[in-house]
């Protein structure tokens, strides 16, 4: 019969096998990734991309202008050049940025040069905002597949990466809020309010209006 000192040497190779695959499975696993872009109103555009599996999360904020840390007021009233924008943060292993720009295009109106649906205006155009050449490539590669589907031009800005500003903590994830606010609805929820806001904004009849059954998230 085996005691235990003849089977240790085993215990401690397979103890030592486990060790040595966690390691590597560490080792191995892709860094989160962050992709920017804006697509008019950021609550809607937080709450469709942390749907998708993938996605670790999405932050509302400003970027593209040229003042610092600006405030919602400041960006809305135009003037400082930002847009209202998220930032995603995404696991590559999961979800490829590919994937994710090609649903950025098919959740917004990209032929739209003044604003998205509803919202007008200089802050609430669509952009993509890119870190180096090779982000730059994938993003214009999407627009291509994006401009080749709708057979129409589209005006959706590739514009170099800046300074991202987190919105102000009452914007972070809107969507969900269970906050009583108080609206032209009246004092509602937080995610009824954005419900009520998206629906008498359009967003979703016009991403299906244009994109048929290619839409995205149309319906969130």
């Amino acid at each position: 019969m085996l005691t235990f000192n003849d089977l240790k040497p085993i215990f401690l190779s397979i103890a030592i096998l486990i060790g040595w695959i966690a390691h590597c499975d560490r080792a191995h696993a892709a860094e989160p990734q962050v992709l920017t872009v804006a697509g008019g109103c950021f609550w809607c555009v937080e709450a469709d991309f942390e749907s998708v599996k993938g996605v670790q999360n999405a932050v509302s904020g400003y970027t593209g202008g040229s003042v610092e840390n600006p405030s919602y007021k400041q960006v809305s009233h135009g003037g400082t050049g930002h847009y209202e924008a998220v930032q995603i943060r995404f696991n590559p292993d999961m979800v490829s940025r590919e994937t994710l720009l090609d649903l950025f295009f098919r959740s917004v109106d990209p032929t739209d040069a003044g604003g998205q649906f509803c919202d007008r205006g200089d802050s609430y155009r669509t952009a993509i905002f890119v870190s180096d050449p090779a982000a730059k490539a994938q993003a214009e590669a999407a627009k291509s597949r994006a401009e080749a589907v709708l057979g129409r031009k589209i005006v959706t800005s590739i514009l170099p990466e800046t300074q991202f500003y987190p919105a102000e903590g009452y914007h972070q994830d809107y969507y969900k809020g269970k906050k009583t606010v108080l609206t032209r609805f009246g004092p509602i929820k937080q995610w009824k309010a954005y419900k009520r806001y998206r629906e008498s904004c359009g967003r979703d009849r016009r991403v299906r209006e244009l994109w048929g059954d290619a839409a995205a998230f149309a319906g969130n």
